[in-house]
């Protein structure tokens, strides 16, 4: 599990993933997201458009997309947190490039100025700047390349 920084704790509360509340897995994933959307429309009193029978990450987005405020809340939330989790990679890593897949590859338009504002915030301003963060390439292919990759392995092993 070397180098797996969705178990890296964001905060002392938050959606859980692998057993760890407050994770980075557990704020910026879409299993995250639903807990987070669930958790606050038990609490919402306002008018929203997030489907209470089926609250998923693409629920959630597709109400934030037509201007829905708590679903809004919700991805600035998972942005903030997404901006502290990279601001602690560029803090000890000092990276060029952060290329981040899944839930930022679907859903960027909805969580890169919350990050950007985090990051700004809290990253070193020199390695901030020279930094840039963007969306995996492979999208949602990216199981189908590992699943290759295995066999692959395997194949070769076995000559």
């Amino acid at each position: 599990t070397a180098g797996e920084v969705g178990h890296i704790r964001l905060d002392a509360d938050g959606p859980a993933a692998y057993g760890k509340a407050g994770s980075f897995e557990g704020f910026c994933s879409g299993a995250g997201i639903a807990v987070m959307g669930k958790k606050m429309l038990s609490i919402y009193n306002g008018v929203t458009t997030i489907p209470r029978d089926n609250v998923t990450a693409k629920t959630i987005a597709d109400a934030a997309v037509s201007g829905d405020k708590l679903a809004n809340a919700i991805y600035r939330r998972c942005g903030e947190k997404l901006g502290l989790g990279v601001s602690i990679l560029i803090d000890i890593l000092n990276p060029e490039r952060v290329v981040i897949g899944s839930i930022y590859q679907r859903s960027g338009h909805l969580l890169a100025e919350s990050m950007n504002e985090t990051i700004r915030k809290e990253a070193l301003e020199i390695s901030a700047q020279c930094c840039k963060i963007v969306p995996a390439m492979l999208g949602d292919e990216i199981g189908d390349f590992a699943a290759i990759g295995v066999a692959k392995d395997f194949a070769e092993a076995e000559l």
